[in-house]
């Protein structure tokens, strides 16, 4: 049967549950085991989709046009496989499904209640996931911190779901963090201790503590903490900041952690084997080169924003054992082409990534020009697509103004529309083409190089796309679309043929890289930038 692993968070919020969650996902399948990892979320939004990234972070999207947690990404990027809609569960989804139940009767007239619908929904979505994916073990990160009223249903839950399945198939881990006082010198063990009283106040017991911290935990502290805690001293576990997050599952392994766990849910300690990783470790930290890439978005403030992007920057510089440096540049603030220039006079590429919204486009436009008259290896995700077919369109094609009707709905030249599926749609909740379709590509292109294929499939999030009205007077002009979905009729990767390298695509790319096979497009970018250099 499978084994279930539940972890929480105390003291603060942000502390990495879900890079622990990922990075013993990695731990147990380089043991051979079938690993599935949840994501709990306690807002009551249905999902993240409607969010702002300046909430909530990236909008990842999985193959089935699930919008989700970033943490998913972490996950897929660390375990090397696809997840779903049931990986990611919010509070929003659990109470929705309940009401809407209840409407159609489905209780037989009983009053619905926390208990037994709403935890008994939350438990269901665990056996979801368990049926679906059929692991060996299943990892389930609750979001939030422990003593927050929204998470208060799942930690209920997941006590109940514990005792119903033997408290031997199941183990608790708690993620705490240690704060060290410079002007003492100590580590201050009692935010742990009371984190830890609060979870037990719910009825969860953990076994095993991860404690994030700036410096090494000394022998005292983690006696200390077993004692107080109830917690065998062996399952005190270090979690310091390392470089690199691809970092922490090896830290955690020298440690033992895995070893713990799996005596704990009484499993085969198989050998792992992580040599690979240690390889990829060894190249991200002795690089042989290094590029600078220009981020030019709207949420530069907020780097989570695009956390899959600028991952998978950084997984096709290992490939290339080359440092990838982000240099951040927030769009709004580019308003002529001399700003353009002096802002990335010193880089080595330029990426527009998605988006939505009219702020920053005329910043974006400035520099996709300059990427093309410059002959900058260019990459465009999504928005950066369209604004890449706005900006060639003006200044190549001779359409003055030429616009996308997101920006502009009275513009002349609508060279980017609303998809015509879009066009009756009223509500904005998974309402955009999400998930993952096919593109067919063009022999004899820069995509088809990258990829060594002529049929793709990639995920997709937008509303807009390539007005195909223009698409003759556009080819005449240089422009290559040497990506359409197999009907033809939706440009997916547009690309100018003179440049080294200038390519840019509707889907998210970003969402399919993983450290140890970085995407296709990402590699391409990559090695045009370090040629380039």
């Amino acid at each position: 049967m499978t084994k279930y692993i539940f972890i929480t968070g105390g003291v603060v919020s942000s502390l990495g549950k879900g890079i622990l969650a990922a990075s013993l996902g990695r731990l147990l399948v380089s043991r051979g085991y079938k690993v599935s990892i949840q994501k709990f979320d306690p807002y009551i939004n249905v999902d993240p989709g409607t969010m702002s990234p300046f909430q909530h972070g990236e909008v990842f999207v999985c193959d089935d046009g699930a919008e989700t947690d970033l943490d998913l990404g972490h996950y897929e990027r660390f375990i090397n496989t696809n997840l779903s809609q049931i990986n990611n569960v919010t509070s929003g989804s659990v109470y929705q499904t309940v009401i809407n139940k209840e409407r159609k009767g489905e209780y037989l007239g009983a009053t619905v209640q926390m208990i037994p619908h709403i935890t008994g929904e939350i438990k269901s979505r665990i056996i979801q996931a368990t049926k679906k994916d059929e692991p060996d073990i299943l990892i389930a990160e609750i979001g939030g911190t422990i003593g927050d009223i929204e998470s208060l249903p799942f930690i209920e839950s997941i006590r109940q779901f514990r005792s119903e399945i033997g408290f031997g198939n199941s183990m608790s881990i708690h993620v705490t963090l240690l704060p060290y006082l410079p002007t003492s010198g100590e580590l201050k063990t009692k935010p742990s201790q009371h984190s830890v009283n609060v979870l037990r106040s719910y009825g969860i017991q953990p076994e095993m503590l991860v404690l994030r911290t700036q410096v090494p935990i000394g022998k005292n502290e983690k006696e200390k903490l077993a004692l107080f805690c109830s917690v065998n001293k062996n399952c005190v576990i270090e979690c310091k900041d390392m470089d690199t997050i691809y970092e922490v599952p090896l830290y955690l392994e020298k440690q033992g952690i895995t070893n713990e766990i799996l005596n704990f849910l009484k499993m085969e300690n198989k050998n792992p084997d992580l040599s690979d990783w240690e390889e990829m470790i060894e190249n991200i930290k002795h690089p042989k080169k290094e590029a600078t890439i220009a981020l030019v978005g709207k949420y530069t403030e907020l780097n989570d924003a695009y956390i899959s992007v600028v991952e998978s920057l950084k997984h096709a510089g290992y490939k290339n054992s080359a440092k990838i440096n982000i240099k951040w540049i927030a769009s709004e603030n580019i308003t002529t082409d001399k700003e353009a220039c002096q802002c990335l006079s010193d880089v080595d590429g330029i990426l527009v990534p998605g988006g939505f919204g009219t702020r920053g486009i005329e910043g974006k436009l400035k520099v996709i020009k300059y990427a093309r008259e410059k002959n900058v290896p260019y990459l465009g995700l999504c928005l950066g697509m369209q604004c890449a077919v706005i900006e060639f369109a003006r200044n190549v094609a001779g359409l003055e103004n030429a616009n996308s009707t997101e920006f502009d709905k009275n513009t002349e030249f609508k060279v980017v529309d609303l998809m015509e599926e879009q066009k009756n749609i009223l509500g904005y909740g998974a309402t955009m083409r999400l998930g993952s379709y096919p593109c067919k590509i063009k022999v004899n292109s820069k995509a088809y190089k990258a990829y060594n294929n002529d049929l793709i499939n990639e995920r997709h999030r937008h509303r807009f796309e390539f007005n195909n009205e223009f698409k003759e007077l556009l080819e005449q002009k240089g422009l290559l679309i040497s990506g359409t979905s197999p009907d033809g009729l939706l440009a997916e990767i547009i690309e100018i043929p003179e440049n080294d390298w200038f390519v840019a695509c509707q889907f998210h790319p970003e969402f399919k890289s993983r450290p140890q096979n970085p995407h296709p497009l990402f590699l391409g970018f990559i090695n045009a930038a370090l040629n380039q250099k």
